[in-house]
C-alpha cells in the first residue's frame, strides 16, 4: 500500500522548520549572529572576531581574537604539494566556483586530520580550511592571468591578504576596511541552501572537507550565488543614468527578472542591502566609477514604488566588489569565501547534536503496477 501523508508539502522546504540553531537568525529585517544585529557586527567588529563569535557563541577577548589570528596564520600559505597539485588543474574556461569546489576537496588528501571527527580535530581543521579558500581562488586567478602566485603576509588581515594575493599589490586602508565588513556581511544567513547541505553532508558524521564542499556546490547554483555578478552585467547594458529610467520601464513591462531585488525570506527588506548601498556610494565615488551607484539607485527607486520590491545584498555587493578591482566571475567565490566560515559554525553545531537528515516525500507516483 502506498503511504501518503497528511499536511501541506512544501516545495523548496519553504517556511519548514529543519533543526534548532544559534549560529544566526533573521527576525522580519533583522539579521543577527549569536545574538548580535548585522549593523552592530558591521559597524564594530572585524572578520576575525566575527569569526570567533560564529564558532564559540561568545564576543571574543583582545587576547583571543588575536590567538585566532595566529592560528589562521599558521595556514595562510599553501605548501609546495599543494600548488604543484593545484598547477595540475585547468583553468581556461574553468568556472572558478568549479575549481574551487575541486581545490578545497582535494585539501583533505594532504590533511591526517581530515577524517578526525573530535572537537580539537575538527577546529583546526576548520582553521585550515577558513585560511586556505582566499589563498586557493587567489591561487586560481593568477594562474589564469599567467601570473606567479604571491604568497600571504602572516601580519596581515584575512581581508588585507586576499586583496595582496589576488592583486600583487598592497591594498588601500579603505579597500582592506570595506572588503572586511563584506566578509562579515556574507559570513551566514541562517538556514540558506548551501548551509542546510553543509548540515545534511555533516549529519552523516562525513567530514568537513566534505561538509564544506557541498557548501560550495550548492553555493556555485545560480539561484543561490552569483546574482551580484548578473547585477553587474545589467548595469553594463545599461551604462548610462539617463537611460536607466526607459531600461526598467522596459524591462518590468516585458516581465524581465531586475536581479537583485526580493529576499525568500526578508519581506521588509534587506538589512545587509542598506550597509552596502552606503559603502557603495562612498567606494564608487572614489574610484571615478560613479555612474554605476548612480544607475543602481535609479533603478532601485523605480523597482521600489512600481513593484514594492527592495534591493537584497547582492544588489549593492556587485558596485562595491567591482569598485574594488574585482573581476565579476569572482565575486561568487568570494561569497564562498566569507560564507566557510558560517558553514564551519553549522556542521559545528551538526556534529554537537546530530541526528542524520532523513526526510520523506509524498508519492505521487503510478500504483498497483505488474511487472509480468
Amino acid at each position: 500500500m502506498v503511504e501518503v501523508y497528511e499536511g501541506a508539502v512544501d516545495k523548496g522546504l519553504e517556511g519548514v522548520v529543519a533543526c534548532t540553531t544559534g549560529v544566526s537568525s533573521i527576525v522580519d529585517a533583522t539579521l543577527c549572529y549569536r545574538g548580535y544585529t548585522i549593523e552592530d557586527l558591521a559597524a564594530n567588529a572585524s572578520f576575525e572576531e566575527v569569526v570567533w563569535l560564529l564558532w564559540n557563541n561568545e564576543k571574543p577577548t583582545a587576547a583571543q581574537v588575536d590567538g585566532l589570528k595566529t592560528q589562521l596564520k599558521e595556514h595562510f600559505k599553501l605548501s609546495d604539494s599543494t600548488k604543484s597539485f593545484l598547477n595540475t588543474l585547468p583553468v581556461k574556461d574553468v568556472h572558478p566556483m568549479a575549481w574551487l569546489r575541486t581545490a578545497v576537496s582535494a585539501l583533505s588528501l594532504w590533511d591526517d586530520k581530515s577524517q578526525d571527527l573530535s572537537p580539537e580535530a575538527q577546529r583546526e581543521v576548520g582553521l585550515k580550511l577558513l585560511a586556505k579558500v582566499p589563498s586557493l581562488i587567489a591561487f586560481f586567478h593568477r594562474k589564469r592571468e599567467g601570473k606567479d602566485f604571491v604568497d600571504p603576509n602572516p601580519e596581515k588581515t584575512m581581508a588585507w591578504n586576499f586583496l595582496w594575493m589576488l592583486n600583487g599589490t598592497e591594498p588601500s586602508d579603505e579597500a582592506v576596511k570595506v572588503f572586511d565588513t563584506c566578509l562579515t556581511l556574507h559570513a551566514d544567513h541562517e538556514l540558506n541552501c548551501s548551509a542546510f547541505s553543509t548540515r545534511v553532508t555533516a549529519s552523516s558524521l562525513s567530514d568537513l572537507y566534505s561538509a564544506i564542499t557541498s557548501g560550495i556546490g550548492s553555493l556555485k547554483g545560480p539561484l543561490h550565488g552569483g546574482a551580484n555578478t548578473e547585477v553587474m552585467r545589467m548595469l553594463f547594458e545599461i551604462d548610462d543614468p539617463a537611460k536607466a529610467p526607459a531600461w526598467v520601464e522596459n524591462a518590468l513591462a516585458n516581465k524581465v527578472k531586475i536581479m537583485g531585488f526580493g529576499h525568500r525570506v526578508y519581506k521588509n527588506g534587506d538589512p545587509r542591502a542598506k550597509i552596502l548601498k552606503s559603502m557603495s556610494k562612498s567606494l564608487s565615488e572614489n574610484t571615478g566609477n560613479g555612474k554605476w551607484y548612480e544607475i543602481s539607485d535609479i533603478i532601485e527607486q523605480a523597482v521600489v514604488s512600481q513593484k514594492g520590491l527592495l534591493p537584497n545584498v547582492d544588489f549593492y555587493s556587485a558596485t562595491v566588489y567591482y569598485s574594488m578591482g574585482i573581476p565579476m566571475d569572482l565575486f561568487t567565490p568570494i561569497f564562498a569565501m566569507s560564507r566557510t566560515s558560517g558553514w564551519l559554525a553549522h556542521a559545528f553545531e551538526q556534529y554537537a547534536n546530530n541526528r542524520i537528515y532523513r526526510p520523506r516525500g509524498e508519492w505521487v507516483g503510478k500504483s498497483s503496477q505488474t511487472w509480468a
